[in-house]
């Protein structure tokens, strides 16, 4: 994703819908990531997170893009993913100090 097609892609209603794997993918990946950061019990205690959000640009089913998030703190990072994508669709904000902030 590039700060020069924002407005024909991230910023379009609907987008991440779009590009939103099926729950049948998602659910796969969230098994393996759970087995490969170690993490036991149920994978409802867990969001398939993205690093890097789809409203970001994020790749959405590259395993290194994925982790699993626990319940409640999923939450948290979802405001600021929103926040960070409104400064970026108003172009306040460039989508690369965006991407930066989310992901650290």
């Amino acid at each position: 994703m590039i700060q020069a097609n924002i407005d024909s892609t991230i910023c379009v209603t609907g987008y991440t819908r779009r590009v939103r794997p099926t729950q049948a993918v998602t659910n796969r990946i969230k098994l393996e990531r759970m087995r490969a950061y170690g993490l036991a019990g149920s994978p409802s205690l867990y969001e398939l997170d993205h690093l890097i959000p789809l409203e970001l640009g994020g790749a959405p089913d590259d395993v290194r893009n994925l982790w699993p998030e626990p319940w409640p703190a999923a939450n948290v990072k979802d405001r600021l993913e929103n926040r960070l994508h409104a400064l970026v669709c108003t172009h306040r904000l460039s989508l690369l100090e965006a991407q930066q902030q989310v992901s650290r």
